[in-house]
């Protein structure tokens, strides 16, 4: 990585005036309805700042090889645009559910040190009110956002929060001058669950511009509301002038591909007849592509007994329900792709394109559970007696509510095995994309990286020092801009462990060795139950990506040195576990 340090420092001079003269911006008057039109200009910094713009894009349960430039059908152009322009990280992981990898995504911190211990809704027993566990970021844990709008960046986001909704928990208290929210974990992507007809009068998914309540704008579909409130939120040169010019952090949290499956109709007409031949086929295909493209090994072994076994399974009137779902999530993810062309467009129109950074992921695997009634964000483990049409013609409308269920998902997840929720590999490794000024185009970054690293690596993008708190536990988060300026011939060894733990299910990873501990039967939006037979499992991801050969019998001494790593690691950071655990 020759040269790097010297394009730190000449990173950091540069910035060092813009840093002391940016200017914090004045709140945006909110409005009870989304309003039509971008928020009022605010008070300029004195001369242009040069520094690169940040755009933090991400994707909900969307599975590792969902898009075409990791191996998927679904035609998302603009998201291979990026791939093909920068860095595609085949290696990067996350936690396995939303909400704990959002809280680490914003803060560089593990999800037991930044309050999200578990999802909040899934608290149970001990859980509930232990440290680490309280459902928001911690006011002394700073997020990016707050970093970057202190060293004098716009900040703003639009989509999915679910980081806590209660008085200064939300966006617009954590650090982003403009914000549009979804508080909670998902919605009727079109808005419906605010209808009393539809939603019963449960208690309905809160929105929030700029810390307000507002309306959602009921029967318009949620990657282009959310889309067109970011783009509202940006600059314009009409609007503060090119002198005057201040770098922005913009972070588009769609919803989509989270269940329930709706998207537009024009949209899942283009995908109809797809998937007719079932999950089964779809991974075949898509595993034989990243072979081919050299994603993954040419010999590596996928297991394919969930997505097949349970598609022979089916009558041929249950296969037209499941194909026609999968239909729905492809064009859920075809429309956010476009939706970030859109985007792109925007950025390119500005002049902005080519001093931005953007970098795109999704939170955790695809779902893997069933869901076919609407529930309640606020208490997901409690059906509602709404009625609802999912009749196959109806799937993807307003009115339809159902997930694509686990055969799809384990087909979303190919070629690793497992999806959202679980500690193995489908469930914690992300297609993940970064594009931006110094960014080879066209490279393939294999070293283990995790969501954590975002954090010191958009502050070195800033040309701010940085520095994360790593206390004992948490493994220390590495800022990913040199290696992606210069990548290595292979991967780099990482030093320290990486470290899962969510719903009692457990994984270690170091070097290459990887132990999974995961119980069954634990609350996962469900009630909880003690744990069947469990154990722990021990694979080398070097030789075995698709954790097919467990080596746990033929190396029982490297299974317990982790197996001890990873309760030091759980003890320093107070996870709560298993009774039988303790």
């Amino acid at each position: 990585m020759t040269g790097e340090s010297g394009r730190r420092g000449r990173r950091l001079l540069q910035s060092s005036a813009a840093i002391l003269l940016g200017t914090a911006l004045s709140a945006c008057a909110p409005g009870a309805q989304l309003p039509s039109t971008p928020p009022a200009a605010r008070t300029a910094t004195p001369a242009a700042d040069t520094r690169p713009n940040i755009v933090l894009i991400v994707a909900d349960d969307l599975g590792y090889s969902d898009i075409g430039a990791f191996g998927g059908e679904i035609p998302t152009p603009n998201l291979d645009a990026l791939a093909k322009n920068g860095a595609q990280l085949a290696n990067f992981y996350v936690s396995p559910a939303c909400s704990p990898t959002r809280a680490m995504l914003l803060t560089g911190r593990d999800n037991h040190a930044a309050g999200f211990g578990t999802m909040v809704e899934a608290a149970v027993g001990d859980q509930r009110g232990a440290p680490g566990y309280e459902g928001h970021i911690p006011q002394d844990v700073p997020t990016i956002a707050e970093r970057l709008r202190d060293a004098g960046y716009r900040t703003m986001m639009s989509g999915k929060w679910h980081l806590g909704a209660a008085p200064g928990q939300g966006p617009s208290s954590r650090g982003f001058d403009y914000s549009f929210s979804l508080m909670q974990g998902m919605a009727n992507h079109f808005g419906a669950d605010q209808s009393p007809g539809f939603s019963n009068n449960y208690a309905a998914p809160t929105y929030r511009l700029n810390g307000e309540v507002v309306t959602y704008p009921e029967g318009e579909f949620s990657s282009h509301v959310i889309n067109d409130r970011l783009m509202s939120f940006l600059p314009e040169d009409s609007a503060e002038g090119p002198e005057a010019r201040k770098p922005f952090f913009a972070y588009l949290a769609f919803t989509a591909p989270h269940w329930p499956v709706q998207a537009p109709a024009e949209a899942i007409a283009r995908h109809k007849g797809r998937y007719d031949a079932g999950p089964g086929a779809i991974m075949r295909d898509r595993i034989a592509r990243l072979k081919e493209t050299g994603l993954v090994p040419k010999g590596m072994a996928t297991r394919m007994d969930l997505a097949d076994e349970a598609w022979a399974k089916l009558t041929p009137q249950q296969r037209e329900t499941q194909a026609r779902t999968m239909e729905v999530y492809a064009a859920m993810v075809e429309d956010m792709d476009a939706e970030i062309g859109r985007l792109v467009d925007r950025l390119k129109a500005e002049g902005e394109l080519e001093n931005t950074y953007i970098v795109f992921m999704s939170d955790n695997g695809p779902e893997g559970l069933i869901f076919n009634r609407p529930v309640n964000p606020r208490d997901p483990l409690t059906p509602l007696p709404v009625d609802v049409d999912n009749s196959v013609s109806n799937i993807g409308a307003a009115n339809s509510w159902l997930s694509y269920g686990p055969a799809w998902g384990q087909a979303s997840a190919a070629p690793f095995w497992g999806t959202k929720e679980y500690t193995s590999e489908g469930g914690i490794r992300s297609a993940a994309i970064v594009s931006g000024p110094g960014i080879p185009g066209g490279t393939r970054e294999r070293s283990a990286l995790h969501v954590r690293d975002i954090f010191p690596t958009f502050l070195s993008i800033a040309g701010v020092e940085p520095d994360v708190p790593s206390p004992d536990g948490e493994m220390a988060p590495l800022d990913m801009l040199p290696l992606l300026e210069d990548p290595a011939e292979g991967p780099m060894a990482r030093e320290g462990d990486l470290f899962w733990e969510l719903f009692y299910r457990a994984a270690i990873r170091r070097g290459d060795m990887k132990a999974i501990y995961q119980p069954t039967r634990v609350p996962v939006l469900g009630p909880f139950t003690a744990p069947g037979e469990v154990f722990w499992q021990l694979y080398d991801l070097a030789a075995d990506p698709g954790e097919t050969d467990d080596l746990a019998a033929i190396h029982p001494e490297t299974l317990e040195q982790l197996k001890a790593e990873w309760r030091r690691h759980a003890d320093e950071l107070g996870v709560v576990l298993l009774p039988e655990d303790r």
